[in-house]
């Protein structure tokens, strides 16, 4: 206890008994001491339940009444309180002030801010630029369901998933198709979402010409690229000894642009689409043909296993997703030295979904390039990657394709102990394998499946 609020209870409790004693002495005198003390003990009750009363009725009409100065217990109590309040009130005008902040800060964001109720979707705030990119409208969109008012955005599914939702990268604005909007949920506390929305248009027009431009050059490759590589072709190297060694360099890097050219026309064309057409893809066939390509481009150097223990099938492409394992399963064999394994493993995943990895023991990948592995051209090693004729298009083409198909890649690596690339499908992605046979590979769904949303 403080030494003035220690002072003041000692004051208060002095003062009581030295009117108990006067009132003792003073019965005495008359001969009836102890009535006198009875009325003395009763007056000072009803002193303190009047200043208790006093007290009760200050904090019921949140009074703020300065404190006594008599320098009691009472009066000390008075001040605790008068100070708690002057405390409590400049906590609230700060809080007060902090959160005009925040919402001047949010509200002058050019992102659309919406704070979403977590169990049932409603909106619960939003700020200006909500009502230019979403549309949404103050106060007749206040505790509407979001997925109602940003019709007709297929998010449903999207805002399902909660705090695993990917951000959708490219999405039509409600008021403007032309209007390309990034949509991101963010979970900040156990009731409260956060949907932020970016205007993204100039982004995706940039990223368009780009397409545009990488399509126009290398379909205007391909012609000069196939004349030089077929005249290449016609010169006889026994004929010129001499020109032997070069001959070969150039019919090289005819072929390695070739392929260079051709990995940017699918990627091109993999951009541009917005989905595949389902049909049943047989993967015990398919994880057949992926050990033949691997023991025939290893050429005996490593041994590779192939586990299929999810027996089932998937809803996809089958060109595409060959394409994809088959890039993945390449890349194990290039950069996994002679000796070592490769193994590709096909498995159900406890969602329910199915997952295809790759495993090898070969260089690894340093941890600070995981993170960009998938962007086009990007290597970890330059010289090793064109000694090994990669293109550095391999992943980036993997990546496009899984998005197509609503899958995702995860990459693990450890320098000098190899890495592990798995390809986790939804469980709308899975079905079931028929017995006894493979299932037919034209075969197409009975009914049609809803478009999941896309994540980058």
């Amino acid at each position: 206890m403080p030494a003035h609020t220690r002072s003041a209870w000692s004051r208060t409790l002095a003062q009581h008994l030295l009117i108990l004693a006067a009132a003792a002495l003073a019965g005495l005198a008359l001969g009836q001491p102890w009535p006198l003390l009875a009325a003395a003990a009763i007056g000072l009750l009803a002193w303190n339940g009047a200043r208790l009363y006093r007290l009760l009725q200050r904090l019921e009409s949140r009074q703020r009444l300065p404190p006594g100065r008599d320098g009691g217990a009472w009066d000390a109590l008075d001040r605790l309180l008068h100070q708690n309040q002057d405390d409590t009130r400049s906590r609230k005008r700060r809080l007060v002030e902090m959160l005009r902040a925040y919402r001047a800060a949010a509200a002058a964001l050019p992102d659309a801010v919406v704070v979403l109720d977590r169990n049932s979707q409603r909106v619960q705030w939003f700020n200006e630029a909500a009502s230019h990119l979403l549309g949404l409208q103050y106060p007749a969109d206040i505790d509407a369901p979001i997925g109602d008012r940003l019709q007709p955005l297929p998010i449903a599914h999207w805002l399902a998933s909660g705090r695993h939702a990917e951000p959708l990268l490219d999405a039509p604005s409600p008021l403007d198709p032309d209007l390309r909007l990034s949509l991101k949920l963010i979970p900040y506390s156990e009731h409260l979402w956060l949907l932020v929305a970016r205007d993204v248009s100039k982004l995706m027009r940039l990223e368009q010409v780009r397409r545009d431009f990488v399509a126009n050059v290398s379909h205007e490759l391909r012609t000069p690229l196939t004349v030089v590589h077929g005249y290449l072709d016609m010169l006889d190297p026994a004929e010129q000894p001499d020109w032997a060694p070069i001959l070969a360099e150039m019919r090289l890097q005819s072929q390695r642009m070739t392929q260079l050219v051709e990995d940017l026309l699918t990627l091109s064309r993999l951009e541009a689409q917005e989905a595949v057409a389902d049909e049943s893809v047989p993967m015990a066939s398919l994880l057949s043909t992926l050990r033949r390509e691997a023991e025939a481009l290893g050429q005996g150097r490593h041994t590779v296993t192939v586990e299929d223990a999810a027996q089932v099938d998937l809803w996809g492409s089958i060109k595409e997703l060959h394409s994809a394992f088959s890039n993945l399963v390449s890349n194990a064999v290039r950069y996994t030295p002679a000796g070592g394994r490769i193994a590709i493993r096909f498995a159900r995943g406890d969602d329910g979904g199915a997952t295809l990895s790759v495993r090898d023991t070969g260089y690894g990948i340093p941890a600070s390039h995981l993170p960009r592995i998938t962007e086009r051209f990007y290597r970890v090693s330059t010289s090793r990657s064109r000694e090994l004729g990669g293109t550095g298009l391999g992943l980036a083409i993997v990546k496009h394709v899984l998005q197509l198909h609503q899958a995702r890649l995860d990459i693990e690596s450890e320098v000098g102990r190899g890495s592990t690339f798995s390809c986790h499908f939804p469980r709308d992605r899975v079905h079931a394998r028929d017995a006894g046979h493979f299932p037919n590979p034209g075969a197409t769904r009975e009914q049609p499946r809803p478009q999941a949303s896309r994540s980058l």
